[in-house]
């Protein structure tokens, strides 16, 4: 893989506020944070929802609904105020 820092050891994107010598090497130097690192990483916890949902279903599944309601609530379409728009 191809190292992302000048031959002075200074990240191109450094600002410099920061005195970088040899002993201040560390183990991140040389690791390169590409796509492939990102999406190789395992996910430590589970989103807030996700364990707001888990523990609500281990007290009792939901019951199965419709994705869409076979009919519109009552009067919705053709309510008595549309009629009159309608009219005109």
């Amino acid at each position: 893989m191809p190292k992302r820092h000048h031959g002075n050891g200074r990240c191109p994107l450094s600002t410099g506020s920061t005195p970088r010598g040899d002993d201040d090497a560390d183990g991140w130097d040389d690791v390169t944070l590409d796509e492939d690192f990102i999406r190789d990483a395992e996910v430590a916890e589970p989103a807030a929802r996700t364990r707001m949902l888990t523990a609500r279903w281990r007290r009792g599944a939901p019951e199965p609904q419709p994705w869409r309601a076979d009919e519109p609530p009552a009067g919705w379409f053709w309510s008595k105020r549309r009629k009159r728009r309608r009219r005109r």
